[in-house]
């Protein structure tokens, strides 16, 4: 079995779902035109080493003292791990998590884990769920790890300090040390503004550094991702060789040989032409759900923008991102996909080998209506789902990317990962935009700070 992610882009052409709502061959050519101009553009910039992201998985440096960190932490035993952090700094890690632990994992027992920690992701500052994780996890039996590559996000400040004085008064200060790992940017210098380095300081915490030409939407194979997957035992070597392998199919030009560049040809053909204002994703399994979600803040941070790139005339871009999961939202929204507005471009995620087939006993078999599914696997039936859905969609003229992976491994999704991040790179060569920004989200971080009383901002 092949341990690549296959793509698979015919679902979306015009020979599949008619030239009103698939792309032609015309839009593949003038799009293979366009990418060939991109693709100088972003080798230079690579290059020059002006996007990160694209060699991370190279740095095995930092690789090695992740490994090195965890183990040393891994001494102290400790029942749970806290991931302190929002946004980039929580949903690939999350999407990791999903992937590459077991389900319910939190509720098996310590031994079940493999001596791993419980994990808890706190991305939100809702005051009842963080009481509860306080509760749930004694500081003296709890590392936590602090994630933001400001180290100003005023969300996991306000998550730290109460930290902090949990952990002071549990363990003492001189201790704290043993039970804070800090992720952050750079230092600037002397008067640095960051204040989790002021943290590190104040408590001689270890601290992994997050490059600087690394934005938070891609920051997952860095220390962000791959530390907390260390202290969990996921295989982080796996995850860095599926980087390779699909920075490997990244490198060409052509659309044939680049999943990444085939489907960011798709999107933009899907907004340009044929009125696709949504991107969907369907993973047809559980342990895929959370990358739907990591997809969704870095396609929609990454290309809804109204600055415009090298003089092009685009006032706003960018598509909406919705995930959806299979078979669960067959019977919530894809009655919608398939009668309601065609303005939708679905991608569509099927796993070919689960851990658990999980046969389907023969009992009752004096009980009609179930015969077909006596003797079978729930594997099967899962896949069944999805190839109706897919097929039910492009009866229905709507476009549909699939994407399969022969299993859920970190060398897979790993793949999946690092491709939608060099799709989302070119795609915003494409849409005319800096993929690499945020400003509006930076502004609602000032009035943020200004309605909590900062002044001077």
């Amino acid at each position: 079995m092949s341990l690549d992610i296959r793509i698979n882009i015919s679902g979306a052409k015009s020979s599949a779902v008619g030239p009103d709502h698939g792309v032609t061959p015309l839009d593949l050519k003038e799009s293979a035109r366009l990418i060939g101009s991109a693709h100088g553009v972003l080798a230079e910039d690579r290059k020059r080493k002006r996007h990160g992201f694209y060699d991370l998985y190279k740095d095995k440096a930092t690789l090695t003292d992740v490994k090195r960190t965890a183990a040393s932490f891994a001494r102290f035993g400790f029942e749970n791990l806290v991931v302190l952090g929002i946004g980039g700094s929580a949903l690939g890690m999350t999407a990791l998590v999903s992937a590459l632990k077991p389900p319910y994992y939190n509720l098996l027992s310590r031994e079940q884990r493999g001596g791993h920690p419980r994990i808890f992701v706190m991305d939100n500052v809702d005051p009842d769920t963080f009481s509860a994780m306080l509760k749930l996890c004694p500081p003296e039996k709890t590392l936590f790890n602090v994630i933001s590559k400001s180290g100003g996000t005023a969300e996991t400040l306000s998550q730290l300090l109460l930290v902090l004085d949990a952990l002071e008064s549990a363990v003492g200060k001189a201790r704290v040390k043993n039970h804070l790992v800090i992720t952050t940017g750079p230092s600037t210098g002397r008067k640095d503004p960051n204040p989790l380095l002021f943290v590190q300081r104040a408590y001689d915490a270890k601290a992994f550094v997050v490059p600087p030409n690394v934005g938070g939407r891609f920051s997952v194979f860095t220390p962000v991702g791959l530390f907390p997957a260390a202290m969990l035992g996921m295989d982080v070597d796996g995850l860095i060789a599926g980087c390779a392998a699909m920075d490997a199919r990244c490198k060409h030009v052509s659309l044939a040989e680049n999943p990444a560049y085939a489907r960011a040809a798709i999107h933009y053909v899907g907004w340009n032409r044929l009125g696709k204002a949504i991107s969907v994703m369907m993973p047809y399994s559980d342990a895929l759900r959370d990358v739907a979600d990591w997809y969704r803040q870095l396609w929609a941070e990454s290309l809804g923008k109204q600055r415009i790139l090298d003089g092009r005339a685009w006032s706003e871009s960018g598509q909406t991102p919705v995930k959806a999961l299979g078979v669960t939202d067959q019977h919530s929204q894809l009655q919608l996909y398939l009668e309601g507005p065609n303005d939708k471009l679905i991608t569509i995620m099927d796993v070919k080998q689960f851990r658990e087939p999980l046969p389907i006993p023969k009992v009752l078999p004096e009980m009609g209506g179930a015969e077909y599914l006596r003797g079978s696997t729930m594997a099967k039936l899962m896949n069944a789902e999805c190839k109706a859905t897919a097929g039910a969609l492009r009866e229905a003229g709507r476009p549909v990317i699939s994407v399969s992976f022969p299993k859920v491994t970190a060398h897979t999704v790993a793949q999946m990962l690092y491709m939608l991040e060099v799709e989302t790179a070119m795609a915003g060569r494409l849409f005319g935009v800096d993929a690499f920004d945020q400003p509006a989200v930076e502004r609602i971080k000032v009035l943020t700070r200004e309605f909590m009383g900062q002044k001077g901002e």
